[in-house]
């Protein structure tokens, strides 16, 4: 596909992996459709990629409510003429073990309301996205792309149980969509980031940081354009369809 000129949804825009996407994407001069909760905390990244030749919208949305969902891609169509690309990428943590016991005494569990946030949000909001994409690009007759932001997590990591379920059903979805919509000419394929330096870990103590890079064959975490490099190659190559691309320096969980 060519960048240029088309319409690139990005969810969770506003900071860390989506931000890097957004400023790696602005170089072809496409039309950006940045998303976050609130569209103020888009202003900067919205200004950079601006810099860089895009022409860039900004939308505040909750990407786990339906009538928000609807209500944001009937509005990126209406103004920016269509939709050819999304890419998949919000997402909230929650962590907890499942169960937590101390001295043979359970202590803790995971909740349902830790479970059911981090699902609405990395699993549902993922789904209602993809579905609205794939609306709008079949009714426009556009040949478009879908990239779901997985995460090595999605083979199962201890306290996640809420993440990993997401993460390894947006796989599955992008997986699906491919076989789905490929007779609409609609791409879909999902990136399986390892531990990346992004805000949240960079918050991290010095002592947790290094035994997590210690256990990273490449010994180094990845940086997010590199990940958002990968987002690139999968927009630009009309041939790559139904595959999930773990960038993870070697880590295997």
């Amino acid at each position: 596909m060519n960048l240029n000129g088309k319409t690139i949804v990005i969810t969770g825009a506003a900071r860390g992996l989506g931000a890097a996407m957004a400023r790696r994407l602005a170089t072809h001069q496409p039309k950006l459709a940045l998303v976050d909760l609130g569209e103020d905390s888009l202003a900067e990244i919205a200004g950079a990629c601006r810099g860089l030749g895009a022409e860039v919208r900004s939308y505040g949305a909750n990407v786990a409510k339906e009538a928000d969902v609807v209500a944001l891609f009937d509005r990126i169509a209406s103004e920016c003429g269509g939709v050819d690309a999304l890419v998949n990428n919000a997402g909230i943590t929650r962590d907890a073990l499942l169960l937590k016991f101390k001295d043979g005494q359970l202590a803790g569990k995971m909740s349902l309301a830790d479970w059911q946030a981090v699902i609405d949000v990395n699993l549902t909001g993922v789904f209602l996205c993809g579905r609205e994409a794939a609306q709008r690009m079949v009714e426009g007759g556009r040949k478009g792309c879908i990239v779901n932001i997985s995460s090595i997590s999605r083979a199962g990591n201890m306290g996640q149980t809420n993440y990993s379920a997401a993460k390894a059903g947006v796989a599955a979805m992008a997986v699906t969509w491919a076989k789905e919509l490929a007779r609409h000419g609609i791409r879909a394929a999902a990136v399986a980031p390892g531990f990346i330096n992004t805000e949240m870990v960079a918050g991290m103590k010095p002592e947790a940081r290094e035994k997590l890079v210690s256990g990273i064959p490449l010994k180094r975490m990845g940086e997010p354009d590199e990940i958002a490099h990968t987002v690139e190659f999968i927009l630009l190559n009309d041939y790559v369809s139904g595959r999930v691309f773990e960038i993870d320096g070697a880590l295997r969980l």
